[in-house]
Order: C-alpha cells, then structure tokens, then sequence
C-alpha cells in the first residue's frame, strides 16, 4: 500500500523499488502468508513509474531478458500470468562465431520446456511490480521519496528519508536495510563499500532494429573479432518485425559507431550480424555505456544486505545480471522467512551470513560464466580461437555438456549442489 506518513521502526526496509527490491519484497509478502510472525516491510522508490519508464509502447522501448528460472520465480508470486501478455518467448537461441566454423543451437523443445526465456520492456514489468506493491496489505510503499542519510546502530539501521522536492524529512530505523538502488549507489559510498572493478575496456551499443524477415522467437547470439552481438526477438510494431541489439564494442570504436549515419550504422550491423533475418531495416535510438564486472567486497554487513547491481554488476553477454538478482532476491527472502520464524533478528550477522552461504556457488557460477565466456569470444588470440571454435563443436555434439550450459544460461542451475535441474 502507498504511504505518506512513517512508523518510527520496521523490520525490513528496501531500498530502491525497481526490479529487484520490488520483486524482493513481493517475495517477502509471499512468504509472510504462510508465516506466524508477521513483519513489517517498507519499500523506499525515488521515481514514480511514470518517470521510470515512458508509458507508451514505441519502437525504442527497452527491455530485459528474463530467464526461464526467473519466469519460475514470478511465477510463485502470483505475477507471471501479468506479464506472459507482455513478454515474447524465446523457442531457440542461435549462437555463432564470425568468421569461424562451429555453431551451436539450443531449443526449448529439446529440453521439454515452453521457452529457453523471455524478453519483456522494461516498462511492463515495472508497471506490474508497482502496481503489486500499492495493492499489497503488507508491504508499505513509499514512493517518491530518498534517503539522505543512512547511520549504523547498535542494532539495525537509523534511515533519513526525504521528500523528492526537499520539503519535508521522516527519520526511521530499521532491524535490516536491504540496498537494492543500483550501480554506482551514493549510500554504498557513504557507508564506505568498495567494489572489485575487472574493466573490460568495451562499450555496450544498445538499441532496438527492424529487419525484414520474421524473427520466429529465436535469439541470436554473434561472436565477432570485436565482441559479442546480441539479437533478442521483440514484438512487432506497426508491422515492423523487432529485435533488441546489444553490440559489444571496444572503446575506441563505440563511439565513432554511435556517430554514424543509419545507413552507414545498418550497413556496418548487415556485415557483422550477416543475413540471418534478412536485410536489416532500420535501427532506433543508440544508447552507449562502458562494460565492466564489478563486484562489492561486502554484500552484507549487520542489519545491511545489498542485491542486484550494487552487489554485482555482469557483463550483458549472456543475459545473467537481471535473472541472479531475483535468484538472491528470492533466497534472501526465503532465509529473512525462516529466521524470524525461529525468533532471529532478520540483520543478524548470522542470518545474513547464511544467505551468503546458500548463493556464493550461484553468484560464483553465474558471475564466472559471464566473465569468462567474454574472454574467450572477445580475444583473437589464435589459441583462444582454436578453444572457442572446440567449445562450440562440443557444446554442440556432447548432450550433457549442451544441456549443463544451456541450465546455467537459463537460471536453472541448483544453488545447493551445483548440479542443473529444473526448479519446480
């Protein structure tokens, strides 16, 4: 429910309400159904929805993959049937190296699934989370506001909470305070956590293209000389078949990229991607940021938890930033659940400590994965080309080797015993 007016203490208060704090604290309201102690929660979100995302349906609407594992998670919410209406699922992922023999393909039929994933904008999922939060009993939602001010105590976390324009503040505390406001967070920097910093020295290039041949929900993964090139199947719009682009690029190179002319930009994008969906049309607005895997030294401390982005931020190659955040999220609820039911603090060291036990083989797998996957399709070193185009032929002829790394980009890797399974 939205608020305006504060206790002076809660249990749990979020940080951030986007993705990944809303879909924590929707995991929490979840689980608080089934629990005989209730908790409070408060979420704090500095933008409305309104300002988040532009509300209407346009050609350059960014979106997000999300993986089947993530679908499993919404799915336990209560929220997947909100948004299969917006999302477009992917039924085989093409993965190739340009310029090299070798290429593997991944269907969701092999693995008796109705999609490998999901590619959602982002706007939709926003408006579906947020709208969860104001209709929740349980959560309270307080939306726009900012913290000014974060203080560690004794126990838990003293908050300063202001209004968005400044005119009016509210002090709180709070047992645990859980970060989930993203990369480069001020708060993380105010309470002095450094983060480990591996540069790739590439830029991301973003946009959504238009092509003239039906994408027929398949996702393309392209590894070329200068980084990988992604094309994920969108909606049509006006009769225009989509896909979203993510095109590595080294820094030199972005940002005369970004510059050029359409058609110069198309032609350039029509050689490195080839002919796979036919000649490409159209592209809309570019957007550009430099990559890099940054991971923070602390992920918790007492009364304090960080998730998504400002834990650990993952190169966009395989699409695992988004979908082990809502894996954290999910398991940090789930031992928050279990400890309060057992009269533990939930920002008790121990508590948190667990939490970081349960997902360190996740986070390292999945972080692993993306990092060194970028290694190896982003060098031209010719024994990393020889590997890369052996992986490809073995990922592709063994089964058991496919079907392990097809999980491990689908999130249905098992935290636990590190073996893939499906997640029921």
């Amino acid at each position: 429910m939205k608020v305006s007016q504060l206790q002076q203490h809660y249990d749990l208060a979020i940080i951030g309400g986007g993705m990944v704090g809303a879909s924590f604290a929707l995991a929490l309201a979840q689980m608080q159904k089934r629990s005989s102690r209730k908790i409070t929660i408060l979420v704090i979100e500095s933008k409305m929805q309104s300002q988040i995302t532009d509300e209407s349906a346009d050609f350059d609407a960014r979106t997000t993959a999300l993986s089947y594992g993530s679908k499993k998670i919404y799915q336990r919410l209560g929220l997947w049937g909100e948004l299969l209406a917006a999302v477009v699922p992917i039924k085989k992922i093409h993965v190739s190296d340009r310029g090299h023999f070798g290429a593997t393909r991944i269907d969701a039929e092999s693995l008796a699934v109705d999609a490998l994933g999901y590619v959602a904008e982002n706007r939709q999922i926003g408006k579906v989370l947020h709208q969860a939060l104001e209709d929740s009993a349980v959560i309270e939602f307080l939306c726009p506001a900012k913290i000014t001010r974060i203080n560690p105590q004794a126990s838990g976390m003293e908050l300063l909470i202001s209004s968005s324009d400044g005119s009016n503040s509210q002090q709180i505390s709070a047992d645990l305070v859980v970060l989930a406001d993203g990369g480069k967070s001020a708060l993380c920097e105010q309470l002095g956590i450094a983060n480990a910093v591996t540069e790739y020295e590439q830029t991301a290039l973003i946009t959504n293209i238009a092509f003239s041949q039906a994408h027929d929900n398949v996702a393309y993964e392209r590894f070329t000389d200068s980084g990988p090139l992604a094309v994920l199947p969108l909606a049509t719009v006006q009769n225009e078949h989509r896909g979203a682009l993510i095109w590595t690029l080294p820094q030199e190179q972005a940002e005369k990229v970004l510059g050029l002319p359409e058609k110069a930009f198309l032609s350039l994008l029509q050689q490195r991607f080839g002919r796979r969906l036919g000649r490409i049309t159209k592209a809309g607005k570019r957007i550009a940021y430099p990559l890099s895997l940054t991971v923070a030294r602390e992920q918790i401390r007492p009364g304090l938890a960080l998730l998504g982005n400002v834990a650990h931020t993952l190169h966009p190659v395989a699409g695992q930033g988004l979908n082990l955040a809502l894996r954290d999220a999910q398991a940090l609820a789930e031992v928050i659940t279990a400890a309060v039911e057992s009269g533990q603090s939930p920002g008790s060291m121990a508590v948190l400590q667990n939490f970081v036990d349960q997902q360190q083989r996740d986070q390292s797998n999945t972080i692993n994965f993306s990092h060194y996957i970028t290694r190896l399709f982003s060098s031209n070193n010719p024994t990393l080309v020889w590997a890369r185009k052996s992986g490809l032929f073995s990922i592709d002829l063994v089964p058991v080797i496919k079907t392990a790394f097809t999980r491990q980009a689908m999130g249905l890797m098992d935290r636990k015993t590190n073996s893939s399974q499906l997640l029921d």
